[in-house]
């Protein structure tokens, strides 16, 4: 039995023949009868008799005239659910992004979206890169924008921008000239992203290049948002890390000073996607948007330089 035979029923039941329900569907008549002949088979009953020129639905065609009526109409709003989506006329549209994504690329990318599509939700899902990248490759988000270093099995990774990282700091002779890693050795050192530590990956990219100098970095605080972390900086409890997307367009006291790390330190942010998994029109909608501003930020901050 298939949707297109229970079609076919019902609208031989409405026109009154097999040759007036053709003419409706554009069909040849044949076609319609010989599926409704199939379908008689499969049930094993008589779902019509002729009365002159006029089909009569058998007491087998009547009980399931009701039932095929339900079918097809379940059939027809699951096809209109499955349209919301794809036209953007409903739904929810879900995005992750990094926990520190600066507020003026989340509230331009939602305004945009919104405008364009305002019967569509939306829930923008701040995580860490990391669980970004978890919740991303387990099915439970479509799309996110993160910072690499992430394990990237089963995921489409697509860069998109290199964020330096900047050394923040109240003390003025700590911000004299570029600074170099051994520096963070020896300061107390003040870091977001507390609930993933090391696997956060701006930490993880500190941590491997202290290493690699032969030093030890261990933060004297550590706190979960970044606008905490650089409240403490100006308070004199350590120094931070800053990436120049934030600080840019952030709020950072102008009491604190900023200066580059001698070996520039950069953050790559990435969209990623499930492996093999198309997005759906709303995903693709906000990965594009979230494009655009982040080429509009790469635009800006050239011109400056």
């Amino acid at each position: 039995m298939t949707l297109q035979q229970l079609q076919y029923f019902l609208a031989a039941i409405e026109h009154g023949s097999f040759s007036a329900a053709a003419d409706v569907l554009h069909l040849a008549q044949p076609s319609l009868s010989e599926q409704v002949r199939r379908l008689e088979a499969e049930l094993g009953v008589a779902l019509f008799v002729r009365a002159g020129r006029r089909l009569v639905l058998t007491e087998a065609g009547r009980s399931l005239r009701p039932e095929a009526e339900c079918t097809v109409d379940a059939a027809a709003r699951a096809a209109a659910s499955v349209a919301e989506v794809r036209e953007l006329t409903g739904g929810t549209a879900t995005f992750g992004t990094f926990g520190d994504a600066p507020s003026w690329l989340i509230g331009n990318v939602v305004a945009t979206f919104r405008r364009r599509h305002p019967a569509v939700r939306v829930r923008v899902v701040g995580l860490n890169s990391s669980e970004v990248a978890d919740a991303v490759r387990e099915g439970e988000l479509e799309a996110g924008l993160i910072m690499l270093p992430v394990d990237d099995t089963g995921l489409d990774v697509r860069t998109k921008l290199d964020d330096e990282v900047l050394y923040v700091s109240a003390e003025p002779e700590r911000v004299r000239a570029p600074v170099a890693i051994e520096q963070l050795a020896t300061v107390p050192l003040i870091l977001a992203d507390v609930r993933w530590g090391a696997e956060d990956p701006t930490r993880r990219a500190l941590f491997e290049r202290a290493q690699r100098a032969g030093v030890r970095i261990e933060p004297a605080i550590e706190v979960e948002a970044m606008e905490i972390a650089v409240d403490l900086v100006a308070r004199g409890l350590g120094d931070t890390i800053v990436s120049e997307m934030v600080l840019r367009h952030g709020t950072i006291p102008k009491s604190l000073g900023i200066v580059p790390f001698a070996e520039p330190l950069r953050a790559t942010l990435a969209f990623v996607s499930r492996r093999g998994s198309p997005l759906s029109a709303a995903s693709r909608e906000l990965v594009a948007l979230a494009e655009q501003q982040l080429e509009s930020f790469m635009k800006r901050t050239a011109t400056r330089r």
